[in-house]
């Protein structure tokens, strides 16, 4: 278990479009801005152009996203009888989604412009909101109404809306995908070893509360004829005592349904029958050396992990590492292992929070030389509080080693994230 931290800190300014050049994304709308009434000036209709960007544009669902809408040029004229000073308009708009995710989100932008002269339109604002990702597919993005809020002499508001005989067109897309889900699924044995017959005390968690549960015996990639079924509690924990009887059984297996599977079922055990040798039957002895097996365990290197500081304003990536965490296997049986790790959402000032589902890895591993398994990092990816794969070894006739994991981690920290710190906790779990 480890606390992970990020900071946020000052504001850099975006680069700018190259002159000229119309940015990928710009479309232009009809609208209707009706001028406050208190103005005294007739409506505003013409056309809007603006342009939404997202921060990113292929995101895992649970993600949250970034969104801007710009308003390059509006009809909409300074609503006041003179001049309208600097730094006294405040922009609010929406943006429409549609396609594998539907609804509104609502955008903000600072109260920043430049004097305006009477009857001048008013400038291009900038706002921007967050959304989370809840469904995979492709979600397109459109400009919805928006109001300028002037206050100046008076508090005003002109609202802009789109024309109802057109929609705004399509300005930014967005395709998301669905979160892998991690089997959690493993058996644990109260011995490695006995006699044959002997029951050994099974403890088979991580399954659907209620779920149907078989605990079998295991040779190779075979069943043996030992089993016994249970149904797996509000916790999805089944705890049985399986007699062993098979001399052939080398591990233990729970699974659900009808047969043992990837999905839905456990990394095998190690167990090993023992049989004693029988009386000798002359004055010749049997020298028997007898190979124990050992434990599956692993040390970390370190602590508390810090990430990097990202800028206030801006947001961006907070990258770190987890630090290394050597695994051993020293249980000389036929069972690979998996390293999951799990992460609570980050906690920071005021109780603010940024999502779990915004720390990503990319994970490594590396076996020593002559182990006897090979290694597999897990995917790149979202960690989150649902778990993810660090690194895992297969199941073969005979495995075991030592293995040095490690990871790169990023947070994805949102633009305008009060400053400060934000910590969260990362879990590894092996089995």
């Amino acid at each position: 278990m480890a606390l992970l931290a990020a900071t946020t800190g000052g504001a850099l300014s975006a680069p700018a479009a190259a002159e000229g050049e119309t940015p990928p994304g710009q479309v232009d709308f009809p609208t209707h801005c009706p001028a406050p009434q208190e103005a005294g000036l007739p409506p505003a209709d013409g056309p809007t152009t603006a342009r939404i960007t997202v921060d990113n544009p292929a995101p895992q669902v649970g993600d949250t996203v970034t969104v801007t809408y710009q308003v390059v040029r509006t009809p909409a004229l300074n609503p006041v009888g003179g001049e309208l000073p600097a730094d006294v308009l405040t922009p609010t708009g929406r943006i429409l989604l549609a396609g594998a995710q539907s609804g509104e989100v609502t955008v903000v932008g600072a109260k920043r412009n430049d004097p305006v002269p009477a009857g001048a339109a008013l400038p291009a604002v900038t706002m921007t909101g967050t959304f989370t990702v809840t469904a995979p597919g492709e979600t397109t993005l459109a400009p919805g109404g928006y109001t300028l809020h002037t206050s100046h002499l008076l508090d005003l508001d002109t609202t802009c809306t789109a024309d109802a005989a057109s929609a705004a067109p399509v300005s930014a897309r967005l395709t998301a995908t669905a979160l892998p889900t991690a089997n959690l699924r493993s058996v644990f044995l109260g011995a490695a070893q006995g006699r044959p017959g002997a029951k050994v005390k099974v403890t088979a968690a991580g399954f659907p509360p209620g779920a149907a549960v078989t605990v079998a015996g295991r040779a190779g990639a075979a069943e043996t004829a030992d089993r016994v079924s249970a149904t797996a509690d509000e916790l999805g924990t089944a705890l049985v005592e399986l007699p062993v009887t098979d001399k052939a059984t080398t591990a233990v297996i729970a699974y659900e349904g009808g047969a043992w599977s990837a999905r839905q079922g456990s990394g095998p055990a190690a167990y090993m029958v023992i049989d004693p040798a029988p009386p000798p039957s002359s004055a010749a002895r049997k020298v028997t050396a007898t190979a124990e097996p050992g434990v599956l365990g692993m040390t970390q290197t370190g602590e508390d992990i810090t990430l990097g500081a990202v800028p206030y304003g801006d947001g961006g990536a907070a990258p770190g590492r987890i630090g290394t965490v050597t695994v051993t296997d020293a249980r000389g049986g036929p069972a690979g292992w998996s390293l999951i790790g799990k992460v609570t959402d980050f906690t920071g000032p005021g109780g603010i929070r940024i999502p779990g589902a915004s720390l990503s890895w990319t994970p490594r591993c590396v076996a020593a030389a002559g182990s006897r398994s090979t290694c597999t990092p897990g995917s790149a990816g979202v960690v989150g509080p649902e778990g993810a794969l660090l690194a895992s070894t297969p199941d073969a006739p005979l495995v075991g080693g030592t293995f040095t994991i490690d990871a790169t981690v990023t947070l994805r920290v949102p633009p305008y994230t009060p400053p400060g710190a934000y910590t969260a906790v990362l879990t590894l779990t092996l089995s």
